[in-house]
């Protein structure tokens, strides 16, 4: 059974992480785009733009970059806010079509963000919730864990995989237009921290 999201309609433990101020204590959120390869610019441009914001960062963006003698171009995922960068494709060759997807390379992409969780954040970014989530891999745990420490999480999804992301969320998920305004509106400035004591 993959991890559930807590607080959600399907009976999920509730979550009892302290809600930001005039916010409720779970908020969740998915954008879609047409454009083929249109969703990983966007979120690195939307992580970049909350960055600036002062908000700290945990999750992963995905920089594409074409390979010279294939059609296909190569995977990194940049894990927030500061790196490292990971590999999460594989070099199937110029007439593969399987997925190229490097699970071992993600894993450990998943591993560097659930680590991040533990200094502290405000906004978990994935780029993309896709067949290893549905499958209730990849970073189905990282999200459950980032709202039960009171975060916000933004993913990305597809419309094949939209349905999986709706049934692990309880339909708890908020639909946003996919365009860094309202993004970054959803997301809005860092909470307030009580400062540390000398």
């Amino acid at each position: 059974m993959g991890t559930g999201v807590p607080g959600t309609a399907r009976g999920v433990k509730t979550c009892t992480a302290p809600a930001r101020m005039g916010r409720s204590a779970m908020r969740l959120a998915y954008t879609m785009t047409r454009g083929r390869g249109a969703l990983d610019p966007l979120l690195h441009e939307v992580a970049g733009a909350a960055a600036a914001r002062g908000l700290r960062l945990a999750g992963i963006v995905q920089v594409n970059s074409d390979r010279p003698g294939c059609a296909r171009c190569d995977m990194d995922a940049v894990v927030l806010p500061d790196g490292p960068v990971i590999r999460i494709s594989q070099a199937l060759g110029a007439q593969a079509r399987g997925c190229r997807l490097d699970a071992e390379g993600l894993e450990t992409a998943v591993a560097a963000a659930e680590a991040r969780l533990a200094q502290g954040v405000d906004l978990l970014i994935v780029n993309k919730f896709g067949k290893q989530e549905a499958a209730g891999r990849g970073f189905r745990p990282v999200i459950a864990a980032a709202l039960e420490a009171g975060a916000d999480v933004l993913v990305g999804v597809n419309e094949m995989n939209l349905p999986a992301l709706e049934t692990f969320t309880g339909g708890a998920a908020e639909a946003l237009d996919p365009d860094p305004a309202t993004l970054l509106d959803w997301i809005g400035s860092p909470p307030e921290r009580t400062p540390a004591l000398a």
